[in-house]
């Protein structure tokens, strides 16, 4: 008891700390925009969202198909996507019937070259692990094992991809969440899981990296760095001391909170679910319209826009939110897209890591992703 007739929290020395939780997703999303993450993951009520984004839906609608067919062991994978199709954000019901064709095709021309007797080890699969600093999570599209008949193969991180951002075998070398994936595998099957690869649907083209042990430590010391900058702004938002667990829970005063959650605007702010919201985002981008991150050609009429500067469709970038997240649907800063200035398109299956699947280097019809 205190002096003044309250009661005194005891403290306890040497106590371990409070392990911060957190998936790939929201670290990312510190990275890309703290004041995106301050509006996704502490703001509550939680701000409105924007309508939904069409690129958003189309690789959903893919990753569900896929997933369906692995589970189902049904041969129409097309089907699946028929049936799953999911069409919000899109300018019509034209535009929406003729991305669901294309995305049809495109499904189909990738399981064509799958083994379907070659059940992968996990779809969809959530995996987890700890260090001492924190407790990370995160969903696998797929996790397949690559050991020959009578051996003991490693374990292989698959992510799906349906952009049209060209990709680099960089991209996969370099993303935090398939690192952290192939850590979490690892560890939950006791079995080596060092191989990470981003399929990237609409040209066939296979990026693949090999980590090291020591290269997947130093993402998880990455990823421990971003975790202890959340969880000191996760303490000050809450008005709880960065030193210390225990304190009177104000709250950040107001005119605060610009400075521990700072806006990082730029073009891609256009995408931000947010953006009506921030003025700064505002003013440092365009508006776009929820269908304007596909894209034009082959799959849209001559009355689509015409090759809007968009994030990839279903995944913007590497980090972006997954659907059912917090702060899905807001692209992230990136490289540029195919058709954007700067943008290089590498030659599909030149690169030192790349390959593609049988079939597989062009769009299911002949033609490559919309552009």
């Amino acid at each position: 008891m205190s002096q003044d007739g309250g009661v005194q929290q005891l403290g306890f020395e040497g106590m371990p700390r409070r392990l911060y939780t957190c998936t790939p997703t929201r670290l990312s999303t510190w990275l890309d925009c703290p004041r995106r993450y301050r509006m996704s993951y502490l703001d509550r009520p939680t701000p409105g969202k924007g309508p939904p984004w069409a690129h958003n839906s189309l690789g959903a609608s893919v990753h569900n198909a896929l997933a369906g067919w692995w589970r189902l062991s049904v041969p129409a994978a097309g089907g699946l996507l028929e049936r799953g199709w999911i069409d919000e954000g899109y300018a019509d019901f034209p535009q929406s019937s003729r991305y669901r064709a294309w995305a049809r095709a495109m499904v189909e021309a990738y399981v064509a070259g799958l083994d379907p007797a070659r059940e992968p080890v996990g779809v969809e699969r959530t995996v987890a692990t700890r260090t001492e600093l924190i407790a990370v999570s995160g969903r696998i599209d797929r996790l397949d094992d690559r050991a020959e008949p009578g051996g003991s193969g490693n374990l292989v991180v698959i992510d799906y991809k349906t952009g049209r951002h060209m990709l680099t075998v960089d991209d996969a070398r370099t993303s935090l969440p398939l690192a952290l994936y192939a850590l979490a595998a690892g560890r939950v099957m006791r079995r080596p899981c060092l191989r990470v690869e981003l399929h990237h649907l609409p040209t066939g083209r296979v990026l693949a990296w090999e980590h090291t042990d020591a290269s997947l430590a130093r993402q998880l010391r990455r990823a421990e760095d971003i975790a202890a900058e959340c969880a000191a702004a996760d303490q000050l938002f809450r008005g709880v001391p960065p030193g210390g667990e225990h304190g009177p829970a104000a709250g950040l005063p107001a005119d605060q909170v610009d400075e521990v959650f700072p806006p990082r605007p730029g073009s891609w702010c256009g995408w931000c679910d947010y953006r009506a919201r921030c003025p700064e985002g505002s003013e440092a981008s365009e508006p776009r319209r929820p269908w304007d991150g596909l894209g034009a050609g082959s799959a849209a009429s001559p009355e689509d826009p015409a090759d809007a500067a968009g994030p990839s469709a279903g995944e913007p970038a590497a980090g972006e939110p997954a659907a059912g997240e917090p702060g899905a649907g807001e692209p992230v800063a990136r490289e540029p897209g195919a058709g954007e200035p700067g943008a290089v398109r590498p030659a599909i299956g030149s690169e030192p890591g790349a390959a593609t699947w049988p079939g597989g280097g062009l769009r299911p019809g002949g033609g490559a992703w919309p552009e």
